[in-house]
């Protein structure tokens, strides 16, 4: 698998704060008790906080080199934070990003720690950097949450998104997905291969990837090839729907053979 988009260690963890950053400037004066589409039952507001609770955990994940997943609930049971204020939530949110982008620094990206996956090609299981690249991610679909939750455009840096496509390819392709979800055994079979494309890019950037379900094992490559079905739309569409945070089916972007298994493949895998 190619590796030429990879965004540095240092690169990511300017991401988290930047990402937030962004956030920051797209809730200013909102509402948010507006409710997210793509987090069924919560709105603006506790997605924030959820959010800003990662930061938090995962930041004391690294900074105590924890040995096994830290308590959760603090970032999972919403239902105190239905009425938040913008002009609270906002600094706060920064302050946890800056915190854990500079905890991460300091532990550097080799940094050994408890990761919820293995180490598996380009998933940095056990090591520091994990959270480094699921952190920058993470803050960049969830701003994606909360700005077509507000109703505005979400744009992305093509950099951040590339990598965000790999990382999602490489999540969902770890083998233990198999006796995690069992059933996503029944993915693969003979000639299902998928294409997604981005039309926005230069050739240069090879923004296309292949997965292939052919075999026993989840693969997935950048390359361009025929496969049984193709996706073809803007580079962050491709990311939006790639994390069912996009119809398939939305404007701009174009399906070329079999749907069905488009959306086989989208009901059956995920990460987390």
């Amino acid at each position: 698998m190619t590796c030429m988009t990879l965004l540095s260690f240092d690169r990511r963890c300017s991401e988290i704060v930047a990402q937030t950053q962004l956030l920051r400037g797209a809730i200013e004066g909102a509402d948010l008790t507006r409710p997210v589409p793509t987090c069924p039952g919560w709105n603006v507001g506790q997605l924030l906080r959820h959010l800003g609770g990662t930061h938090r955990w995962a930041e004391e994940m690294v900074r105590t080199r924890a040995t096994g997943a830290l308590p959760d609930q603090h970032f999972r049971d919403l239902s105190p934070y239905a009425e938040e204020d913008a002009a609270e939530v906002a600094p706060w949110l920064v302050e946890g990003a800056e915190l854990l982008a500079e905890t991460l620094r300091e532990a550097g990206p080799d940094a050994e720690l408890w990761t919820p996956v293995p180490d598996f090609g380009q998933v940095a299981g056990g090591r520091a950097d994990f959270y480094a690249r699921r952190f920058t991610h993470e803050t960049a679909l969830h701003r994606a949450d909360a700005v077509l939750a507000l109703g505005a455009e979400y744009t992305l840096d093509q950099e951040v998104a590339l990598d965000g496509i790999d990382e999602w390819m490489a999540l969902g392709s770890l083998p233990m997905h198999f006796e995690v979800h069992p059933w996503m055994r029944e993915l693969l079979g003979p000639g299902r291969t998928l294409h997604f494309h981005a039309t926005d890019t230069a050739p240069e950037v090879a923004a296309e990837w292949v997965v292939d379900l052919t075999g026993d094992a989840i693969i997935w490559r950048r390359a361009h090839e025929k496969a049984a079905v193709a996706v073809r739309g803007p580079l962050t569409d491709l990311l939006l729907i790639i994390y069912k945070r996009r119809p398939a089916r939305s404007a701009g972007v174009e399906i070329l053979g079999d749907e069905k298994l488009l959306d086989f493949w989208l009901e059956r895998v995920s990460f987390g």
